[in-house]
């Protein structure tokens, strides 16, 4: 017995070990060997077409934002993307058990639906709004009603389209920066832009999808939509694994490549309040923990079927949320003090080269003051991000719906900016 436990303690440390310097080596290959194939491909498509724009595609969006008991919180989002400078879109807003709200809006690219029962599942809401498009779009957009639309976030996908990308994932960032949790929310996802999604694709893989700011190809995107996966889960509540997830294994099975637009901005609501990062990360990581399995079947996919795209993908997707791979280190170290020091001497190391990887990618994602300020903060959303692993006793009771309260325009945006 006492063998075995000290096999298994070396086998988590080597795990751990790896998931901690795993993504300074992914940023590091993709600084050193994917900018010459990838980076700044949206600008070199630009260019392409500059002389030219007549021979761009003219791609038909259909834009699809969710709405539950708040529709005001859309008319900024809705306002942003009348506004792109690429214009042939049709907005399909769904609004889910939402008070009458009055729009204003005369523009024929609207449409407002109101389903007649009650939803309260976002995928039902696109479901809904997939049954009602006015004609056949070639891709379609999904966005949460907090959402914002940079006003070239069309013309950006579009060039990625011209490339041939069947899903495209666009750059989220923060609209606020409003409080201590907002800024340290933004350093996570700043973060894990650069490591899920930015250096993937700059090496060839596939970026993790967001769940909002994405473009899929219509048909492909109906196909997953028709999948036992969406169809049958649907009927699940909240205990259906989130419908992003879905849609990335559904292509990467299909060893589709998912591409990361960089220059594609979608502006999202950063949670302000302690008791929001519970609630949010608490759906999150139960989320996360329903699709291990299918994140080790991609890693099994991409070695029978030597596809470097699903294993990496799976890898991606396999690792352990940032603060159970810290807490799991030092759990393990301590360990390590009485079984072999050199385990805890490599365990300190990989968590040093671990904080200076998230360092490392807040610089080059040029993150704002407020966002480095947010780094004392961290202990203190980690301390509710572990609270939140509670809430996944009971999905049902305690998912609760993100309320959204910052009502803000892209041109306020922007000028902050």
């Amino acid at each position: 017995m006492i063998d075995f436990l000290r096999i298994l303690f070396y086998l988590a440390s080597a795990w751990i070990f790896f998931q901690l310097v795993f993504p300074f080596l992914t940023v590091a290959a993709a600084r050193l060997f994917g900018s010459r194939k990838e980076r700044n491909l949206g600008a070199k498509i630009q260019d392409k077409f500059a002389d030219h724009p007549e021979n761009a595609p003219n791609t038909d969006f259909a834009c699809i934002i969710t709405a539950y008991q708040n529709s005001e919180i859309t008319k900024p989002l809705i306002s942003s993307l009348l506004q792109q400078s690429h214009g042939n879109l049709t907005i399909y807003l769904v609004a889910d058990e939402c008070p009458e709200t009055s729009f204003n809006v005369t523009d024929p690219r609207f449409v407002l639906l109101t389903p007649p029962e009650p939803l309260r599942l976002k995928i039902k809401s696109i479901l809904y709004a997939r049954t009602h498009f006015r004609r056949a779009h070639d891709y379609t957009v999904i966005f949460d009603a907090d959402n914002l639309a940079h006003p070239d976030f069309l013309q950006h996908i579009n060039h990625y389209i011209a490339r041939g990308f069947k899903c495209i994932q666009g750059q989220r960032t923060a609209k606020n920066l409003d409080s201590q949790y907002a800024a340290a929310d933004s350093l996570g996802e700043l973060y894990k832009n650069y490591i899920e999604r930015y250096s993937p694709y700059l090496l060839g893989g596939s970026a993790v999808i967001s769940g909002s700011g994405m473009a899929t190809e219509s048909a492909l995107y109906q196909a997953y939509l028709d999948s036992p996966e969406i169809q049958e889960g649907q009927h699940l509540g909240k205990k259906m694994l989130q419908e992003d997830k879905i849609l990335q294994n559904f292509l990467l099975r299909r060893n589709y490549r998912i591409a990361y637009a960089w220059d594609a901005v979608c502006y999202d609501e950063k949670v302000s309040t302690g008791a929001a990062v519970q609630t949010q990360r608490g759906r999150w990581l139960y989320s996360y923990f329903q699709n291990m399995p299918n994140s080790l079947g991609l890693i099994l996919r991409g070695l029978l079927h030597f596809s470097p795209n699903q294993f990496f993908f799976g890898l991606v997707t396999f690792a352990l949320p940032m603060f159970i791979q810290l807490a799991l280190a030092f759990m393990l170290a301590v360990a390590g003090l009485l079984l072999n020091p050199w385990v805890t001497l490599a365990l300190v190391l990989a968590v040093g080269i671990f904080g200076s990887t998230v360092l490392w990618t807040l610089r080059l994602s040029e993150a704002p003051p407020s966002v480095w300020n947010a780094v004392y903060a961290v202990p203190k959303f980690i301390l509710r991000q572990a609270l939140g692993l509670f809430k996944m006793i009971n999905p049902n009771k305690h998912f609760k719906h993100s309320e959204h309260k910052h009502l803000v325009h892209v041109e306020e945006v922007l000028k902050k900016q």
